[in-house]
């Protein structure tokens, strides 16, 4: 769309923000057209969410993949944080039984039904990363710290902004808060190390695709 690529384009902001609110946007409605709305509209904006990472990939020059030992054993340590804490503190919202699940909602082992599952892996591991990545650790801790938020290094630490935006990202998790801010400080903390972005992504991802496994395995839909 070339609307969007010219607000892409002309606004660094627009370019970290906007898909994320986006994303955020369309989450927020999963489950409030219908039952059916938590699973089509899931499939929706990953598909979405994939479109808005092509447009604005050439305007956002720090989202780009990258690997490294840091990277594997953060994700691979968050995902073990994530389930192991799991009962072990309050959470700041309900959790409703059963969960994401559409086995449940579609007939155990349909074919619909792994459609979603995948889906959801597959978004998790490789839409969510780049959207949220960018949004909290590029964009929010930076302007935290400087209008021009682009001026500031990645590299640069800023103890305020480093724990506030941690705390932002891990209270939009309020079933998982903890989890979620240890999460974010690992995270932001891996883009410092590396000087760079690609880091975190891939950690981000490495956590959500080893989470979707475990939820398919043990069925532990409540983790969705």
């Amino acid at each position: 769309m070339t609307f969007l690529r010219r607000k892409f384009e002309g606004s660094p902001e627009y370019a970290r923000v906007a898909p994320f609110v986006i994303f955020v946007a369309l989450t927020a409605l999963q489950g409030h057209l219908g039952e059916d709305s938590r699973y089509w509209i899931y499939l929706l904006k990953t598909l979405v969410g994939a479109w808005l990472i092509w447009e604005m990939r050439p305007f956002v020059l720090e989202m780009r993949w990258k690997l490294s030992w840091e990277a594997v054993l953060v994700g691979v340590a968050i995902f073990a944080v994530w389930v192991g804490l799991d009962g072990w503190y309050p959470r700041l919202s309900e959790v409703t039984e059963p969960g994401w699940n559409p086995h449940l909602r579609y007939g155990e082992g349909s074919a619909l039904a792994w459609l979603y599952v995948v889906t959801r892996i597959v978004g998790s591991s490789l839409v969510v990363p780049p959207i949220e990545e960018v949004f909290y650790r590029s964009f929010l801790y930076r302007v935290l710290v400087k209008r021009d938020f682009r001026a500031m290094p990645l590299s640069q630490f800023h103890g305020l902004s480093f724990v506030v935006t941690s705390a932002i990202f891990g209270l939009l998790h309020p079933d998982r808060w903890l989890a979620g801010i240890l999460c974010g400080l690992a995270y932001q903390w891996l883009v410092i190390r590396k000087q760079r972005l690609g880091d975190a992504m891939t950690a981000h991802a490495i956590t959500n695709f080893l989470l979707g496994l475990w939820v398919a395995w043990k069925g532990a839909w409540i983790f969705w």
